[in-house]
């Protein structure tokens, strides 16, 4: 008797958890966040009933100014949810242009993600939510019905630097199947970023698939190493586990990097079907990232015939030591005098290193050292950075 009333008791308990589970679970699917209209408006909804106020904050509202201990940024603005009486928050945007946008709630003053929005990117600590509207440019941002290209993420020895590295890596449509060989570009991250930056927050392989596919892009590789000389791996993947990731971590533009950046050509050139050579070889990156490139590409004039500065932190540094940094003007002359194909340099016209990158061009034209230059609207942000990719990658491997 007794058994039986204590298999009756765990019998209900279990059915009741099971119950309020499927309840959750279904009245969450009752919520559509974002929803995106026909007419590239956009919902946002929230379920929170006991909220005093629910705000949403994104890179699709007007921009505000905001003060950081790193200067003057432009950032993205507020606007107000309203609640109905189920506890439902709603806020309906404008018309918005074509687009990859970010954002997140802001519930009684507390910043988190939209729990009915699975997609998210981290931008170095911050974690936000993502949805696409579609359309021009932004249709490169999409997973399009083309082939598609493979990503992996390997182990590379890097003998300078005393450890294996992890290091994220694109090979076209085909290049399992196939014999041939293909030229390579490396993209490099920005302070706080990490080998995982470029594949997740830049959507490298589903622009350089859609690219590819139209017939605008080579087939290539897309070499995306981690900059930050003292990781193995992001954080999380690599050996130092879970932590909080950093804007700037130690030894990260002190020329270290630069320095020990030929190991990585030597394990894509031992392991990949590549053209080795000067003419099949670009290198582009993103602030801090531009900043490597450009230091990678002058001390090494022989390798690579094409680069690529995004937004770079173009400006001097107290901790930039290393030999590698010695005569800049002068390896810059060298640069230019052993020839390149494409120098390729884009900032946004609000970038806080916009007049550090307006000096570095009055100093090439001062010495007659060709390159092209697009300045976009916008700020330091990924948004730039993502057009840059979609507009440099075509230039590669054409001429």
């Amino acid at each position: 008797m007794i058994k039986n009333l204590l298999l009756s008791l765990i019998f209900l308990t279990v059915l009741s958890i099971a119950v309020q589970a499927q309840e959750a679970l279904f009245g969450a699917q009752q919520i559509i966040s974002p929803e995106v209209h026909d007419d590239a408006s956009v919902t946002f909804r929230l379920l929170a009933p006991k909220a005093q106020s629910v705000q949403i904050t994104g890179d699709f509202l007007p921009t505000v100014k905001m003060e950081t201990p790193r200067g003057t940024f432009d950032g993205p603005g507020k606007a107000d949810l309203t609640k109905d009486d189920k506890g439902v928050w709603t806020y309906k945007s404008e018309v918005l242009k074509p687009e990859l946008y970010n954002y997140s709630f802001i519930i009684d003053g507390f910043t988190t993600t939209d729990p009915n929005n699975p997609f998210l990117i981290r931008d170095v600590a911050s974690a936000t939510n993502i949805f696409i509207v579609g359309g021009g440019h932004a249709d490169l941002f999409k997973v399009n019905d083309v082939p598609h290209g493979s990503v992996t993420r390997r182990w590379y020895d890097s003998p300078g630097l005393g450890m294996d590295r992890r290091i994220t890596i694109y090979t076209p449509p085909g290049y399992e199947n196939s014999k041939d060989s293909y030229p390579v570009l490396y993209l490099l991250h920005g302070a706080g970023g990490d080998e995982e930056a470029w594949i997740n927050l830049g959507r490298t392989s589903q622009i350089l698939d859609n690219l590819i596919a139209e017939g605008k892009a080579k087939p290539m590789i897309v070499v995306m190493p981690n900059g930050n000389v003292i990781q193995d791996g992001a954080p999380g993947e690599g050996s130092k586990g879970f932590y909080k990731p950093q804007f700037m971590v130690a030894k990260t533009m002190d020329g270290t990097y630069e320095a020990n950046f030929k190991d990585i050509i030597s394990f894509v050139e031992s392991n990949y079907r590549v053209k080795a050579d000067k003419s099949n070889r670009a290198i582009a990156g993103l602030s801090m990232g531009g900043y490597h490139s450009l230091h990678i590409s002058n001390n090494y004039p022989n390798m690579f015939d094409y680069v690529g500065l995004f937004s770079a932190a173009i400006m001097p540094r107290e901790d930039a030591t290393g030999k590698i940094y010695d005569n800049f003007d002068g390896k810059l002359k060298a640069e230019m005098d052993n020839g390149y194909k494409l120098y390729w340099i884009a900032i946004g016209k609000t970038d806080f290193l916009y007049d550090a990158n307006k000096e570095f061009r009055a100093k090439l034209d001062a010495m007659n050292m060709p390159y092209e230059y697009v300045e976009s609207e916008g700020g330091h942000t990924w948004r730039n950075w993502r057009v840059y990719l979609t507009e440099f990658a075509p230039k590669l491997f054409n001429q």
